[in-house]
């Protein structure tokens, strides 16, 4: 007799259970919240390619599910298939936890490991995607249903409560915690990693707890061979010598009329399918797109908090959590009482709509959001701006047809704020001469430049009279929103330099530090050594804000050493808070679209065919992040065209989806029978052990969330 929780009707295996799926989930969640910004920072991708790779992964971890489904009804059963399939989890983890080791080989190895263990992470999540709740429910008697509700309920509080605490806890590990000088990629991959072996490791502590079903044969696969049947029968359909009302009345030969029936009836819902990938197409991308937006957001909450980029999936798991109960309790009783009818095929198509309204607001905010992003330059061309460090205004041109519009106005001394202008070049590289006057003379200054880069040229009086120095700029915002900084050294002396944490040296004599970012937030007193004589000033370097990029030229004025601070990037100055409506919008679309389309798929199928309709479901979100794949590595789009191009395609697919709604008739599975009952003397025992055993798989529908 299996053990219960104090003297109740729950088992005391489900403890095991739910905490595992609370570990696991974290794991999952935890690691992919920070893998856009992975991609971005460490293996130092473009955000089409970062973009692309996250929802293959993601697409494959929805593939997967079919795979683990076969392997638990087929052969192993369900606990050995969580077991198993655990096992190559944990060691996807391990192997993506060590790729992220700066020590550990060299970039191709990194990108390897990486590749291999989101590859492993994919079959292990998606195999037990399918298991684990129906496991769960595999554990209660067949007259406690109540219980078994109440069970699926607690499910899927612990599902979200492990994806709300991984995407703010591993966002703080990568950032605030720093592995060999830069952000910790390899402890935000090993805590999850830590998380799903304990997860491993309680499922088996409950092993001897556990009432384990055993494997009886795959109804996906059956179902296949039904329609495979059906299909090669038709073709050759001469033989037989007479119509059928139906393309599947072809397997009759074989397979018994309620069969048939069955899947006929799951058909006509696969149908209703085939428009909804693109609902998930905008979904996914909350981890992909929306978080490289975030990434060029002010992210100050407050005068001393900041939140981080990969931080704001958070608003998914947190709302859902919020909306439900107020849909549930609230929302559809009160339309309820205005007399419009609530079905769930409305449902779904207003969730699209509501998706399609948060790209539209997401577009809204990208807008904005660009205004501060310096446009790299096309092929041909190249951008400049000058930095007039002499005394007194300059003018500068180029003597060049094609640069007569260039610098009209002179140039002030330590002009700010600084403006790019575009300089046309014949080809990759070309070296120009620069003619510039004022400041106590005139020269000719010759530089390279080169196509689609940016630079300044810095104007100076030397000791033999006026001259100038070109360095590169790096215009591009920062992947985790920090600011950049670089220090432009006037003095004679070499200077070291320490923001925060980060060391800058500036060579004597008119020379350039190394670009880098540092931690966003107000600098007042910088320590500044000038060597070799150690002596030592703080300079006031004031705020710097999120995504902004900095050269600070360090000048000597009334014998003292400061910092003259110019603004090459303007900071990020769009709130992230402006994002709350498009998460807003987004979630109120889950609830109605997914938690709905979930209940009606259970509800519109035989008891016998749930879990086809589930992997057909799955099917559809691995199929949207293909589309978001297609799109990012095809459309070329400004990103605030692509968001508008989702919200027009999904608005598009919305329509579809209605008019194919108004001809779909509700069904009762449970009259299944009555309408289609087989002669008693030709239905097989086989059929009747399914239908017996599917009862427990259609439990799944109180699992509300493709969380799972």
């Amino acid at each position: 007799m299996a053990k219960t929780l104090f003297g109740t009707n729950y088992p005391t295996s489900i403890c095991f259970i739910v905490v595992n799926e609370f570990c696991e989930r974290f794991s999952y969640y935890g690691m992919k919240a920070v893998l856009t910004l992975y991609f971005l920072s460490y293996l130092h991708w473009d955000k089409d390619l970062s973009t692309a790779v996250y929802h293959a992964f993601s697409s494959l971890c929805y593939f997967t599910p079919i795979l683990g489904a076969i392997i638990a009804d087929s052969w192993l059963g369900k606990f050995k298939t969580i077991i198993y399939l655990s096992i190559v989890y944990v060691i996807g983890h391990v192997v993506k936890s060590v790729g992220a080791i700066p020590t550990v080989g060299n970039k191709d190895m990194h990108i390897a490991l990486s590749m291999i263990g989101l590859i492993l992470i994919a079959l292990g999540t998606g195999g037990i995607k399918p298991c684990v709740a129906a496991f769960g429910g595999d554990q209660f008697k067949e007259e406690h249903l109540s219980e078994r509700q109440k069970f699926f309920s607690i499910f899927y509080m612990s599902i979200n409560a492990g994806s709300l605490l991984s995407t703010v806890i591993t966002p703080i590990l990568r950032g605030d915690v720093k592995c060999f000088g830069e952000d910790c990629y390899a402890l935000a991959f090993g805590v999850p990693a830590a998380l799903m072996i304990v997860a491993l490791f309680v499922f088996i502590a409950g092993s001897g707890l556990y009432k384990r079903t055993p494997p009886q044969g795959n109804i996906l696969l059956e179902v296949c061979k039904c329609i495979g049947f059906a299909i090669k029968n038709r073709w050759s359909g001469s033989k037989y010598g007479h119509k059928r009302e139906h393309w599947l009345d072809w397997a009759e030969e074989k397979y018994s009329k309620s069969l048939i029936q069955e899947i006929k009836m799951v058909l006509r819902v696969l149908v209703l399918y085939i428009p909804l990938p693109m609902f998930w197409a905008l979904f996914d991308q909350q981890g992909s797109r929306w978080t490289l937006q975030s990434t060029r957001m002010n992210m100050a909450i407050g005068e001393s908090f900041t939140i981080k980029p990969d931080q704001m999936q958070m608003l998914n798991a947190l709302l859902i959590l919020v909306f439900v109960p107020i849909f549930d309790l609230i929302i559809y009783p009160l339309v309820g009482l205005c007399r419009i009818k609530i079905t769930p095929l409305r449902k779904m198509a207003t969730g699209m709509i509501f998706a399609a309204l948060a790209f539209i607001a997401a577009t809204l905010v990208e807008v904005n959001v660009v205004k501060t992003v310096v446009d790299p330059a096309p092929g041909g061309q190249c951008l400049l701006q000058v930095v007039n460090l002499a005394h007194g205004d300059v003018t500068v041109k180029v003597p060049h047809i094609a640069h007569s519009h260039l610098f009209p106005d002179p140039i002030p001394h330590l002009q700010d704020p600084l403006k790019y202008e575009t300089v046309e070049l014949k080809g990759p590289t070309e070296e120009l001469s620069i003619e510039v006057s004022g400041g106590g003379g005139s020269f000719s200054c010759s530089q390279t430049f080169e196509q689609q880069k940016a630079f300044s040229l810095f104007l100076y009086n030397g000791t033999t009279g006026m001259q100038c120095k070109l360095v590169e700029d790096y215009i591009t915002k920062s992947q985790d929103g920090n600011p950049y900084v670089r220090f432009f050294n006037t003095l004679q002396n070499p200077v070291n330099i320490t923001v925060g944490d980060v060391g800058f040296h500036a060579a004597l004599g008119y020379s350039m530090s190394a670009n880098k970012t540092v931690e966003r937030g107000p600098y007042p007193a910088v320590p500044s050594c000038s060597l070799p004589s150690r002596d030592c000033r703080d300079l006031d370097l004031g705020l710097l804000d999120f995504g902004a990029s900095y050269t600070f030229i360090l000048m000597e004025e009334s014998g003292q050493i400061t910092a003259r601070r110019m603004e090459d990037v303007k900071g990020n100055n769009v709130h992230i808070a402006w994002q709350i409506p498009q998460y807003a919008l987004m979630t109120v679309g889950e609830v109605m679209f997914s938690i709905t389309g979930l209940e009606f798929s259970y509800s519109q199928a035989p008891a016998n065919m749930k879990s086809v309709l589930q992997a057909g479901w799955l099917l559809t979100v691995a199929f949207g992040n293909v589309i978001v794949l297609i799109v990012a590595e095809g459309a070329g789009l400004e990103q605030w065209k692509e968001f508008l191009l989702f919200a027009g395609l999904l608005l598009a697919v919305c329509i579809i989806f209605s008019i194919m709604a108004t001809f779909y008739t509700y069904v009762d599975p449970e009259n299944l029978d009555k309408i289609y009952h087989d002669d008693p003397g030709k239905e097989d025992d086989q059929g009747d052990k399914k239908r017996k055993k599917s009862k427990d798989i259609q439990l799944n529908k109180s699992v509300r969330s493709t969380k799972l």
